[in-house]
């Protein structure tokens, strides 16, 4: 008797573990009730180091173009961050602003925390790229019944983390400004009301012969 009993709770308990969606299939993760996906993006950085040697008298010719080949061979642009860390403020950094500003990109305040400690008399260059993506997607585990499909939301959110431009936007956006530009606010709206429709012109003449 005791031991039907126990039976009767393995059973149980199993049960209360495991389920079986409407085709039958075990279901081993709890079902979503909610309308929002639990797909998604998640965005990762990596830290890009690169040490160039200047000091008071700023970057020379070669070092300059050091830092233009690295730059190229990381393909750098829109959503990168450049940083640069250095023991004490020298020309170097104005020379690396330069140079980072042939690619399209401004130099961002502080630093990243990299292994090993900036040489003397020379300065590192940091870029940080973040990168985005939906972990297990697709994913087409069995549902239970009155739940979310496992896969809900793996599409939309996929293409979203392919196609941002600036993955770390995904984790805090862009900060707004303050104030608005009443002249391109106005330009805009000029520009819509001045616009012809496309439908104003007359028809163009088809002829219904065929070519020879």
């Amino acid at each position: 008797m005791v031991r039907s009993k126990s039976l009767v709770a393995v059973i149980a308990l199993g049960a209360a573990v495991s389920a079986c969606n409407g085709g039958g299939q075990l279901v081993t993760s709890p079902p979503n009730r909610m309308l929002d996906s639990l797909n998604q993006p998640v965005v990762e950085r990596s830290d890009f180091v690169f040490d160039v040697s200047g000091g008071d008298s700023g970057l020379s010719a070669s070092e300059k173009e050091r830092l233009r080949e690295w730059y190229r061979s990381l393909d750098l642009g829109y959503g990168d961050r450049v940083f640069v860390d250095e023991q004490y403020a020298t020309r170097s950094r104005a020379d690396i602003a330069r140079v980072t500003a042939e690619f399209g990109l401004l130099l961002s305040e502080g630093a990243p925390v990299t292994a090993g400690a900036v040489r003397p008399g020379s300065s590192r260059v940091i870029v940080a790229r973040s990168t985005a993506s939906v972990p297990n997607c697709p994913n087409w585990a069995p549902t239970g019944a009155s739940a979310t499909a496992s896969n809900y939301g793996c599409a939309v959110n996929s293409n979203l983390a392919a196609m941002v431009a600036d993955p770390s936007d995904l984790v805090l956006g862009q900060s707004g400004s303050g104030t608005g530009d009443a002249t391109a606010t106005a330009k805009a709206i000029k520009v819509y009301r001045d616009k012809a429709p496309t439908g104003s012109g007359a028809l163009k003449n088809e002829s219904s012969k065929g070519g020879n």
